[in-house]
């Protein structure tokens, strides 16, 4: 790939990757990150949406202990999501736009100054993939990559099988069966971790974006796709 060539996208770093498991913020993480994402000269407009994590669903869970509805569980966890975004500000500093977007609107303040843009949740209902999907239509991005702590979709989870087979690849129809398989409900609850859900489906197949999942533990695999081979260990997805 020709480093000075033009190309827009979003990298969706999900809220387990900022937190160790004994919550505290993993800064050599956040760190490893930003020095990735700074190994390569580029032009274009490049957004990254930071998930709640683990941080969030503590949140959550004491909200619903005091009997506090979806909708103020989703304020929680976007408040988070952001907070999280503000880490990633700190880190890339000169390199980053200041402020986290709020809004559509916002973004599109934000990318008349050509830096990285750092964004979390946008409003109660909407995961944080579907805010990466809405971004990366928004912008006419060429690909979404998510990173996740796992290597990809599997069909099972792969914490607690050890059989849990890896889809390499999925289109958008055996993404569907996937999910309505997976759940009875056709909306994840506040905080609740899932790579899709139903809204970021509908999103990804009116947009027809690529979609690019992979481990954010090891960054390996980003590290090679950003700097161009996108043959990943992972899972791709797209219309075909």
């Amino acid at each position: 790939m020709n480093e000075n060539m033009k190309e827009n996208n979003v990298i969706k770093i999900g809220g387990s990757l900022i937190f160790t498991e004994e919550y505290k913020i993993n800064v050599k993480k956040i760190a490893e990150f930003c020095k990735i994402f700074k190994s390569r000269k580029y032009s274009g407009t490049h957004v990254i949406v930071c998930g709640g994590g683990l941080v969030a669903r503590e949140y959550i869970n004491a909200v619903r202990s005091f009997n506090g509805s979806e909708a103020l569980c989703d304020a929680f966890g976007i408040e988070i999501s952001r907070i999280n975004s503000k880490l990633f500000i700190a880190s890339f500093q000169d390199f980053a736009y200041p402020l986290v977007p709020k809004s559509i609107e916002e973004l599109s303040i934000a990318i008349l100054f050509n830096k990285f843009i750092i964004m979390g949740g946008l409003q109660p209902g909407q995961s944080t993939t579907s805010v990466a999907l809405e971004v990366a239509e928004f912008i006419g991005a060429q690909d979404l990559v998510i990173l996740t702590d796992v290597n990809g979709i599997y069909d099972k989870d792969p914490k607690k099988f050890n059989d849990a087979k890896l889809f390499k690849h999925l289109n958008y129809d055996e993404l569907q069966e996937l999910i309505v398989k997976k759940t009875y409900s056709k909306q994840a609850a506040a905080g609740e971790y899932r790579i899709f859900d139903m809204v970021s489906l509908q999103i990804l197949k009116r947009s027809n974006i690529k979609v690019f999942i992979m481990s954010g533990k090891e960054l390996s695999e980003f590290k090679k796709f950003w700097k161009g081979d996108k043959a990943i260990s992972g899972t791709i997805i797209s219309k075909d």
